[in-house]
């Protein structure tokens, strides 16, 4: 048997293993790396550990430090009740408001599975309260953490950008930012106009940040079991360990030193964007550092942060870059890349890329898989027959858009904080139905609208 049609049994028995066992994807990568490196092609250790992405672990971890002190100091919070106050006493903008604030907190570096967590308990409390549909406000939490998720110093843009940054290819990161901005916001009003939006338009309601407040109080306690953080089950790849509902590092009463911290999160979340954006600095050096210095102004708010960074997802997307560059290496690339364009039809090819890539993402990690299709289009990219940003694009919005699969990290965590009175058995089949509709009809969509016209 020849090392790339083995590689490819390999990561198909990996991506079986995670989908249907609560095993880390990234562990099960690692352990292909090292079995299909050093045992099938005499590799060195050493030279399978050569493709560990050293920068990109700086990044998830400093990152997700930086969003672990946020959270705790009551930054997030404070970031929500602001956002509330704008829309006065505005029902039909509650939506709006959950799926521009999850966006935010994705673009400026947040993961979208903590972002969700954040998010969800809260949304969702709120559609109970004002008898908005709950998939809706789910669903908008959900495609607002998808459309930041693809900024520059995002985890997704990151990746996506990293991995093309290193072929050559004429590549914008902003095209692929609006691309996937623009998808979701469009997916969004969609859902707003269908699952009952416009019969929110003339609803009012008062107290708005008490009520935010209470959302927050709730989700913090109503979704902890024995004192632990609830486990997901059935999310598809096993991803995503523990979740820190929000609200539950912030204190009724502040202190001049919570004061202080927030001032200063702000300040630092700001800086993040200036200096990373800005000035082409390290994501990971700049946001650690950020993380560092507000450890030291307010050691009390970086009490447990280190445990909060998301080492379950750190271990899948380094995983999973290690066993990519080992299947280099073993020619995979060039194999599945020659086996695509031997079809005849290049458009065809990029329509099936982005089937698969919807639905293996629909049940397992779309970091995962981003990171592993990606790679394996690029070298028939390279044919120039199509273009290579509109397939990159595609891929990466077919790919995402469906983590509002029940079986996804996204979707089950919207599901896990259905409102006190839902039917969670209807719940669950909608979010089903849903997701089943995105996953037939998304690939499609980005498709034809980004592929077929050749204009990116």
């Amino acid at each position: 048997m020849s090392a790339p049609v083995l590689s490819i049994i390999v990561l198909a028995v990996m991506f079986l293993l995670a989908t249907f066992l609560p095993i880390n994807m990234g562990a099960l990568a690692f352990v292909g790396a090292f079995f299909l490196g050093v045992v099938f092609l005499g590799m060195e250790a050493d030279a399978v550990l050569a493709n560990f992405p050293g920068g990109l672990f700086l990044t998830l971890v400093g990152v997700t430090y930086l969003f672990a002190i946020a959270q705790n100091n009551g930054t997030i919070n404070l970031l929500i009740d602001g956002a509330v106050k704008l829309v006065r006493n505005r029902v039909a903008m509650i939506p709006w408001i959950m799926f521009v604030i999850t966006a935010a907190i994705t673009a400026v570096g947040a993961l979208g599975p903590a972002a969700v967590a954040i998010m969800a308990p809260i949304a969702l409390s709120f559609a109970a309260k004002h008898k908005i549909n709950p998939l809706m406000m789910g669903m908008m939490v959900v495609h607002g953490a998808q459309a930041g998720g693809f900024s520059p110093i995002a985890v997704y843009g990151v990746i996506v950008n990293g991995i093309v940054a290193d072929t050559g290819f004429d590549y914008s990161p902003l095209a692929l930012f609006l691309t996937s901005l623009i998808f979701n916001f469009l997916i969004a009003l969609t859902l707003f106009l269908v699952l009952g939006g416009r019969k929110l338009m003339s609803g009012r309601v008062g107290h708005f940040v008490e009520e935010a407040a209470e959302a927050r109080m709730k989700a913090s306690v109503g979704h902890r079991v024995s004192g632990s953080d609830v486990v997901y089950k059935g999310t598809g790849s096993g991803t995503y360990g523990p979740r820190d509902p929000a609200g539950d590092g912030a204190s009724s009463v502040k202190t001049r030193e919570d004061v202080f911290s927030q001032g200063a999160t702000m300040v630092g979340l700001i800086a993040l964007a200036v200096v990373a954006l800005g000035f082409s600095v390290d994501v990971g050096f700049v946001s650690i550092t950020i993380a560092v210095i507000l450890a030291l102004i307010s050691p009390k708010a970086q009490q447990g942060a280190v445990n909060k960074i998301s080492w379950s997802t750190v271990l899948l997307i380094c995983g999973m870059l290690t066993f990519v560059g080992v299947l280099q290496e073993a020619g995979t690339i060039d194999y599945v890349s020659d086996a695509v364009s031997r079809l005849g039809m290049p458009m065809l090819a990029a329509l099936l890329i982005c089937y698969i890539g919807a639905v293996v993402s629909a049940f397992a990690s779309s970091t995962a898989i981003l990171a592993a299709l990606i790679p394996l289009a690029i070298p028939f990219l390279e044919s120039g027959e199509v273009g290579a940003i509109g397939v990159i694009c595609a891929l990466a919005v077919a790919s995402t858009i469906v983590d509002v699969s029940p079986f996804s990290t996204n979707g089950a965590l919207v599901l896990a904080n259905a409102p006190e009175g839902t039917n969670r058995d209807r719940f669950y089949k909608q979010i089903l139905g849903y997701g089943a509709i995105v996953v037939v009809a998304g690939p499609p969509i980005a498709w034809l609208v980004l592929v077929v016209p050749g204009w990116l």
